[in-house]
């Protein structure tokens, strides 16, 4: 796929094979967009970390940030599947949650 653009604007999007393919290079150009998937510390648990995404795709410029902001969360087991771990990440209306659970070594 090529994307062809005049001062920062697109000019022309070729070599796509449905719509879809037009969109997704459309919106890779003008706001790229990612699922964070990464983990986080567990406090007494069966395991010490626990995999965690965004509900919902961020800003590609905001997953170092988002990376940083993370790195400093700990939660108390159990952890359970779905649950929110922060809420509201960078203030981008997303949400991280965890994407299993994890026991507490406590029983």
């Amino acid at each position: 796929m090529t994307v062809e653009t005049e001062n920062n604007h697109i000019k022309n999007i070729s070599g796509y094979s449905c719509p879809i393919g037009e969109k997704y290079a459309r919106d890779e150009f003008e706001n790229p967009v990612r699922i964070l998937p990464t983990t986080v510390r567990v406090i007494n648990g069966v395991l010490p970390l626990v995999s965690v995404k965004t509900e919902k795709p961020i800003a590609k410029e905001l997953l170092l940030d988002a990376m940083r902001e993370i790195a400093k969360i700990e939660v108390e087991a159990p952890v359970y599947l779905g649950q929110v771990v922060k809420e509201n990440l960078l203030d981008t209306g997303v949400d991280l949650i965890a994407t299993r659970t994890i026991s507490s070594q406590r029983g």
